[in-house]
């Protein structure tokens, strides 16, 4: 059928196939087409070795083409398969055309697959506080190449050579795991880079995550004092035969020309200690130190489930000036994570250039106070030899702002670009409407989730921390989960945050993951933080409607609902006190108390475990487990919660936003409590003035409460309000990204006074999901977005919306305008799915099938609510 196309088919959560660790992975596949109604009948897949038949599954009955299940012959380690796949439409006689081959290959599945021995570097005592490494081995190729694999790893972050060229274009690698139980490695096909007769490997190694500082405490070496590198290369030859070079004890080690390779600190390259050809054959290192060998536990070795880290954009100098104390400052109108790549100019050797990184200036100079420990400077000392080009290799910061020294002539916008480094997801979601503000408070919800989801979802990207803290995630998973395709980044995450909770802390969710013992107070059930263990997985199951992880995930699950239900008591009230983060940063709390809060925290943890009790147990019923004891502490801890803080007639004891919302959206009130409750927290916001009045946990839900309880006018003013505390008092204020308080710069120009202060903090743009599933009105119905739901709502202050997501099933699209009372909506339905169209207008909803769509309504939309004087004015009475 011609106006019928299916996309090459995706493996699990893969953008690249190549070194899984899956042997059975499971199938998709997207089919293209104008048909209106389009549904699948009945699919064939192929799947071919390089050798022997093909299997076939024949024609199957069937409309699945989400995470279908591998039917041959499973893969073992270095199997290489082609896949590919038909379909029918319903009612057709004759298939689809098939899809393009999509070539999926293993990696080393088994411990006894390696060979390799993990190699330590010698390093003089004098080469520098964090300095990298040079390590290499020649070899010689007797036969012509076929095919050739790398497969690598570090303890510390590398990148290999071979004969002078990188391998691949990953940064940061292997990245950031629990490396005590999880260590990825890399596959990267090098056929092209070998040649037959000799040859040389190199890898550059740094300390990373694995053995520089860590953290807000200065300490370093969590893991190891000592670096390692942990090489196998294996080339196949025409007759078969394969040859395997590995890291062992005949390679040699030098000290690199990066004598500071920090994180935190940054990098400092001397260019007149550079050793051309040192990874390529020939090359004289008969003055390099021989390496000493290390053990590496083979069995901690894992494929990666996401994709890396790589450099995903660059962009231009917007402005060069000059600070008022003579410094010379370069914007690029965004604050961003990654690092600048100079365009050096000739000059003397010895030449020092000093490039210093900042989110923000204050009064004109580079901010870098929030950096606290984060020294965040690179430096390059030229040697004299001519132009160069040079860019960081071990390091990356957040900055919007650099701070050059030393430059040789005249610094010009040609001589520098921004290089973004993050975890290179697929970009799955899109959002516009007709408030420029609004647009770009999601734009910078889009930049700090970028900055942050750099191999481990961090909290900011900037300071000396960049933790995966739990409870920042648990909030915004959501918005990420629309925004790209992150199943596959936290699928690894949540593989790390499940055995350092079982193994390492009894079942308690550590407050970030990795988890390092940075703080002084011991490890417990934190509401909203530990949450992450139940809520990560059950979002990414909603929007992508893989069961499986939820299957992976659930000892992790209900042990934490277990740890958590013995934090509340016997009788469910949280009785031992103490301290937990709660309603973290509400935008009352003073710079130098975040968790001082409206809503005290047993309040919010009583609703979460609720939450979270209730949520376990629709995990059970979709796993097909019995899930009666959660359901039935979800209603003890609902109970609870209604006899500790509610009243009869829905009136919450903490007269908080936050309070209001948690009862309203974790159902936790009767009917009769309800209708009164929204009214409430409708009052609340007008005597908060329609500004923010909440903190990490009550923020994401404030918009939603409001929605549901029918006082939608009044979410829409706390969405425009632009006054501190607001949503876009940062936009009006120049953020181009979320900032981590609601004032982390005064209105004067000034940074807030607190010692934690971030500039690129995604928790607080949790908002976004709001702005997908209701100002925009896309969302699923069934998980996966099997069936979607269509449900603008139109408000006071935007004529118009739109929002664009790549489901599973293809591209889903929504768009709506307002023209006087006439609201006309297109959207588009992708093939294989069916919507709910619910409209404003008081009709049922509509199902309607695949394909476009257009509805025009006369809607009646909530006028601007009405905002009374708040204060008393005596004269006006008398």
């Amino acid at each position: 059928m011609s106006d019928l196309t299916v996309l090459p088919v995706t493996v699990e959560h893969h953008r690249e196939p190549l070194g899984i660790g899956e042997t059975r992975p499971r199938l998709s596949w997207v089919s293209r087409t104008d048909l209106d109604g389009w549904r699948q009948a009945a699919y064939e897949l192929e799947i071919a070795p390089e050798e022997g038949p093909v299997w076939s599954s024949g024609r199957v009955e069937s409309d699945e083409s989400v995470l279908v299940a591998w039917g041959a012959p499973p893969l073992t380690s270095r199997d290489r398969r082609t896949v590919r796949v038909r379909v029918w439409g319903e009612g057709a006689v004759e298939p689809s055309a098939c899809s393009e081959d999509t070539v999926v290959e293993a990696g080393l599945l088994a411990p006894a697959d390696w060979t390799a021995t993990l190699v330590r570097p010698v390093l003089p005592a004098d080469c520098g506080d964090e300095p990298a490494a040079l390590l290499r081995r020649e070899f010689v190729l007797d036969r012509p190449v076929t095919r050739a694999r790398l497969y690598a790893t570090a303890q510390g972050v590398y990148e290999a050579e071979l004969n002078g060229s990188v391998v691949g274009d990953h940064v940061l690698a292997p990245g950031w795991t629990s490396y005590h139980h999880r260590l990825r490695y890399q596959t990267h096909d090098v056929t092209a880079l070998l040649t037959e007769g000799a040859n040389a490997l190199g890898v550059h190694l740094a300390q990373g995550w694995f053995a520089g500082p860590l953290g807000f405490t200065g300490k370093r070496a969590f893991y190891c004092d000592r670096t390692g590198a942990f090489v196998q290369l294996e080339v196949e030859h025409p007759d078969g035969s394969r040859t395997v070079v590995t890291t062992d004890g005949s390679w040699r080690s030098a000290p690199s020309p990066l004598t500071r390779a920090g994180l935190y600190a940054g990098e400092t390259f001397d260019a007149r200690r550079e050793l051309p050809g040192w990874s390529q054959p020939a090359f004289d290192d008969s003055a390099w130190t021989p390496v000493e060998t290390g053990d590496l536990d083979v069995a901690t070795l894992v494929a990666p489930t996401g994709p890396p880290v790589r450099r995903t954009q660059t962009l231009p100098v917007q402005e060069i000036s000059t600070s008022p104390s003579g410094r010379t400052l370069v914007d690029f109108g965004q604050n961003l994570v990654g690092r600048l790549r100079l365009s050096l100019p000739d000059a003397p050797a010895g030449t020092e250039v000093t490039v210093r990184h900042a989110e923000v200036l204050e009064h004109g100079e580079l901010g870098t106070r929030p950096l606290r420990g984060a020294d965040a400077t690179d430096v390059v000392v030229l040697d004299g030899e001519g132009p160069r080009t040079w860019e960081p290799r071990f390091t990356f910061h957040g900055f919007r702002y650099a701070e050059v020294s030393g430059w040789p002539g005249e610094l010009t916008p040609s001589d520098l670009e921004a290089v973004v480094v993050h975890t290179d997801l697929r970009r799955t979601g899109t959002f516009a409407c007709s408030d420029p503000d609004v647009e770009r408070l999601h734009e910078n919800v889009v930049w700090g989730m970028r900055g942050n989801f750099l191999d481990v979802p961090t909290d900011c990207p900037q300071r000396d921390e960049r933790l995966g803290w739990t409870g920042d995630l648990q909030v915004f998973a959501p918005s990420a989960s629309f925004l790209y395709d992150t199943t596959g980044m936290l699928r690894s995450w949540l593989a790390d945050l499940a055995v350092e909770q079982q193994v390492d802390h009894d079942g308690i969710v550590p407050m970030y993951v990795p988890f390092l013992p940075l703080l002084p107070f011991p490890q417990q059930a934190e509401v909203g933080w530990g949450d992450a263990a139940v809520v990560v997985p059950w979002v990414l199951y909603e929007r992508t409607g893989d069961a499986g992880l939820l299957a992976d995930q659930w000892a992790s699950m209900t042990a934490w609902i277990d740890v958590f239900a013995a934090r509340a008591g016997a009788d469910l009230d949280f009785p031992e006190g103490g301290f937990s983060f709660g309603d973290w940063l509400d935008s009352a709390a003073p710079p130098d108390n975040p968790a001082a809060a409206r809503t005290p925290w047993q309040c919010v943890a009583t609703a979460y475990l609720a939450r979270s009790a209730r949520t376990v147990a629709q995990a059970a019923e979709v796993l097909g487990r019995d899930g009666a004891r959660f359901a039935d502490l979800a209603e003890r801890a609902t109970d609870r919660f209604r006899a500790e803080y509610v009243s009869p007639n829905g009136r919450v004891a903490y007269p908080s936003q936050t309070a209001y919302a948690l009862a309203l959206e974790f159902d936790l009130l009767t009917p009769v409590q309800r209708a009164h409750a929204g009214r409430l927290l409708a009052e609340q916001v007008l005597k908060d003035g329609f500004h923010i009045a909440s903190g990490f946990l009550g923020t994401p839900l404030v918009t939603d409460a409001l929605t549901n309880a029918g006082e939608l006018a009044t979410a829409y003013e706390l969405l425009l309000q632009r006054e501190c505390p607001s949503w876009l008092y940062p936009v009006s204020m120049g953020a181009t990204t979320i900032w981590e308080r609601w004032d982390s710069m005064l209105p004067d120009g000034s940074i807030n006074p607190g010692d934690m202060t971030s500039f690129n903090h995604y928790a607080l743009g949790a908002v976004a999901d709001w702005l997908h599933r209701t100002v925009a009105g896309l969302a699923p119905a069934e998980p996966g977005y099997r069936r979607l739901r269509i449900a603008p709502r139109p408000g006071p202050g935007i004529t118009s919306a739109a929002a664009t997501h790549e489901t599973p099933y293809g591209t889903a699209a929504v768009s709506w305008t307002l023209d006087g009372a006439e609201l006309t909506v297109e959207l588009t339905v992708p093939p294989n799915t069916t919507a709910e169209v619910s409209l404003p207008d008081g009709s049922a909803p509509v199902q309607v099938a695949a394909g476009r769509h257009s509805f025009t309504r006369t809607v009646t939309v909530p006028a601007p609510v009405e905002k009374p004087a708040l204060f008393f004015d005596p004269e006006a009475h008398q």
